[in-house]
């Protein structure tokens, strides 16, 4: 007979049997977030987005009043239903969706990019009983979709990309067969922010006549902005002839609070593959339209509130601030000779590296500027840091880019290195 394990001892935040105040565990939330980065000051370069004091107030008052409402099924709930259709109408004018497109709200972009390998996945093997299948994408193209190919057993072909950081659409092309469901284009790819060439992966598709989801999670209102800007974007969103799908994560560039991305597919046709519906088992039929059941109503009534609060004139306003922080940024890596740009930036992701590796160590500069207060992403290779930048980085890029300087200063003269440091955690 297996014994059980002694109870688990707690800490500081032991279980009471009596409970606490409200007041007293507020306090407690409070001082264990001392150490926190202070995003809303405009010091994370990463995870979190700001777009002033009043529009987060809006999200959040609109989270908590909706927080305990349950989206599993709407039809208790048809203020949800209702939202989250306006939500996709908004977004899909930003994603070129037309009267025959059809989406769904997800949780975020890892959701959105699984339920696009899964619908591709069911579609081939609908359509094309396929049984192995496999799906073609650049070395660039976000991590989520490996989490997909191990979830769903999709087999992951990485294509390396270009010199320029883009897709390789020639090799993509190579490397589809007829076991192929799905190739992958991004708008822009997250590591280097540059936009890969959409029209020639897409027509892959077309030709083939498989899916092809474009990643916009980072660019989807971005792009849609910086067009209407008057910045020359080349063809990226459902626009284009052969793009099936398209994600755009709400709770990045829409500056709503978590938990709020789209799935837009070109046709309801395509979108049925995204579901799962089953009555096998002694509960009535059940459906879902994700990889959640019960969600919070949250986060459908913040992104709801947030867009019309927003508004168009807001989104251009926001946009045009956070590109103007980028081009600072972007600039001042390139006036600095012991620093090296890996690409200019196409909508709001700046990476950049040590021109000389030897004398300087990147991560290490990243260390002293989490030191300093500011946080910024590692990735590579090549070994590089990584700034999202976005509307609240205009109050704070100028002081940034001296921080920067003085810790490149700092990490030169010490010659101190550092180690890897994870983009995500387990």
């Amino acid at each position: 007979m297996t014994e059980l394990s002694s109870p688990q001892t707690f800490g500081p935040g032991e279980f009471l049997a009596g409970g606490l105040p409200g007041s007293a565990v507020f306090d407690e939330l409070e001082s264990r977030r001392t150490r926190d980065v202070r995003w809303r000051e405009g010091r994370a370069f990463s995870l979190a987005y700001y777009a002033g004091s009043e529009a987060a107030a809006v999200a959040e008052e609109a989270y908590r009043r909706f927080s305990g409402e349950n989206a599993l099924n709407t039809a208790a709930f048809p203020s949800l239903a209702q939202m989250q259709s306006e939500v996709l109408c908004i977004v899909g004018q930003w994603l070129g969706a037309d009267d025959h497109s059809a989406g769904f709200f997800t949780s975020g972009g890892t959701e959105s990019l699984l339920m696009a390998v899964k619908a591709a996945r069911d579609r081939g093997r609908a359509e094309r009983s396929i049984d192995t299948p496999n799906m073609v994408l650049a070395t660039s193209a976000h991590a989520a979709f490996e989490k997909a190919a191990a979830y769903f057993d999709v087999e992951s072909r990485r294509i390396p990309v270009g010199q320029d950081w883009r897709a390789d659409v020639s090799a993509m092309s190579a490397a589809v067969d007829a076991n192929t469901v799905l190739i992958v284009g991004s708008a822009p790819q997250y590591p280097q922010g540059v936009i890969d060439d959409i029209v020639g992966i897409a027509a892959i598709a077309k030709e083939r006549e498989i899916n092809c989801h474009v990643d916009a999670c980072m660019g989807g209102v971005t792009l849609a902005y910086l067009t209407k800007l008057g910045q020359t974007i080349p063809p990226w969103n459902l626009l284009v002839d052969g793009v099936s799908s398209i994600s755009v994560d709400l709770h990045k560039f829409g500056y709503t609070a978590k938990g709020a991305s789209v799935m837009m597919y070109a046709n309801k046709h395509l979108r049925s593959f995204q579901t799962f519906t089953t009555d096998n088992w002694l509960g009535g039929f059940y459906g879902s339209s994700g990889v959640l059941g019960t969600k919070s109503g949250g986060s459908i009534a913040a992104a709801w509130a947030t867009l019309r609060h927003l508004g168009d004139e807001g989104y251009m306003r926001l946009t045009e601030g956070a590109r103007q922080a980028t081009e600072v940024l972007a600039t001042y890596i390139e006036s600095d000779p012991r620093l090296v740009l890996r690409a200019r930036p196409e909508a709001m992701l700046v990476c950049f590296g040590a021109a000389d590796e030897k004398s300087l160590d990147i991560f290490a500069v990243a260390d002293e500027l989490w030191r300093r207060g500011w946080y910024v992403d590692r990735q590579g290779p090549p070994r590089s840091l990584h700034c999202t930048v976005n509307a609240v980085h205009q109050h704070t890029i100028v002081e940034f880019t001296k921080e920067l300087s003085s810790a490149v200063d700092q990490i030169v003269a010490t010659q101190i290195r550092s180690g890897e440091v994870a983009y995500g955690t387990v």
